[in-house]
């Protein structure tokens, strides 16, 4: 078989798969290893896939910043699925980080009746909702992002500096297996990067639907995460992939 038809052969797999491995690369085209790490390698400077770790996938879009609006219709239920999973995890006297998001959002709804407890928080919207609780809320200060309600920028991260929190629930666009956990702006990446600086404890709360995706900045690698939670639709094989990086908690199927 010729470079050019072999290459043809893998983009073909890569159209119905999504994502190949070398080893069964080898397997169907009957090359050696190196043949077939060559040929992917030629392919992604041709930008018609990326590598990946011991194979390659599709080139996927950049996912952009969405509204708050947005975000809140979006896989709402799996939303709830993963809040009902968090607040098991919250003791009474903790200190907890809530993350801006929708999905932390319903996590402070159901955290609003406790007492004992303080939550720090980047989102007004969060904050808002916790107001009229007895829960202790701290915001931080800085720029607040028009049309999403998150807080970010120098000021918010120098606080961040002078506190420590017993558990963070962080939230991001994306979660990829080569480019790790990432977020629409260089501005955002960076204060969740202090969020875990910050944290005894981090659990990273994203629905199925963020798997094998990517956003523009980077936050940190999956492993500098204590677990994931997640719902109960995400596929077995691809929490294989993440399992290797840092443990999952997720809902059971019904």
């Amino acid at each position: 078989m010729t470079p050019v038809l072999r290459k043809k052969r893998i983009l073909e797999e890569l159209a119905v798969k999504g994502k190949v491995d070398i080893i069964d690369l080898v397997n169907l085209l009957d090359v050696s290893a190196m043949t077939i790490r060559r040929d992917l390698d030629e392919l992604e400077k041709q930008k018609k896939l990326i590598r990946t770790h011991g194979g390659a996938a599709i080139p996927e879009t950049i996912i952009a910043e969405q509204s708050y609006l947005q975000k809140i219709s979006e896989a709402h239920p799996q939303k709830v699925e993963i809040a009902e999973i968090a607040i098991k995890l919250v003791k009474d006297g903790m200190k907890v980080f809530l993350d801006s998001g929708t999905t932390n959002f319903e996590i402070a709804k159901r955290l609003k009746g406790k007492e004992n407890l303080t939550i720090v928080t980047n989102d007004i919207k969060i904050a808002a909702e916790l107001m009229d609780s007895k829960v202790e809320v701290i915001m931080l200060g800085g720029k607040i992002q028009n049309g999403v309600g998150a807080v970010f920028g120098t000021y918010a991260e120098n606080m961040l500096k002078e506190i420590h929190v017993d558990i963070l629930f962080l939230g991001a666009h994306a979660v990829h297996s080569t480019l790790g956990i990432t977020s629409a702006t260089l501005e955002k990446a960076s204060i969740k990067r202090e969020m875990i600086n910050s944290s005894e404890v981090v659990y990273l709360v994203v629905d199925a639907l963020k798997f094998g995706k990517k956003a523009f900045a980077k936050i940190a690698s999956i492993d500098s995460v204590t677990a994931i939670i997640t719902d109960q639709t995400l596929p077995v094989e691809v929490e294989e992939i993440y399992s290797e990086m840092t443990s999952f908690i997720k809902g059971v199927k019904k």
